[in-house]
């Protein structure tokens, strides 16, 4: 993780922030197109959006990287669940709620 730099304006912090805001859209983008892929394999395989299992893996993953990141987990676990449940709403416009499996 980058070390942040030196912040001594109000100007400078606003300034670093909408940078890091450019990125975590870009990211979220990367993301999105990632999902619209995983709709393919799924309708492939039979599966439905929403897999339980691997909601909470994904949910577990992030609240332990931000506790190891020293970020507020309780934050982090609204987020991801926020997230995750958009993209499993997404994937549910192509396959439906339920998959062959």
């Amino acid at each position: 993780m980058p070390d942040t730099p030196r912040i001594t304006t109000l100007g400078e912090a606003r300034a670093q922030i909408d940078a890091l805001d450019v990125e975590l859209i870009a990211l979220l983008a990367a993301r999105t197109r990632i999902v619209e892929q995983v709709v393919h394999i799924k309708q492939r395989e039979g599966l439905a959006a929403r897999l339980p299992d691997r909601v909470d893996e994904v949910i577990d993953n992030a609240v332990r990287q931000a506790k190891a990141a020293g970020v507020d987990p309780g934050l982090v676990e609204g987020l991801w669940r926020e997230m995750v449940e958009h993209f499993i709403a997404l994937e549910e416009r192509d396959l439906g709620k339920e998959g062959r499996r």
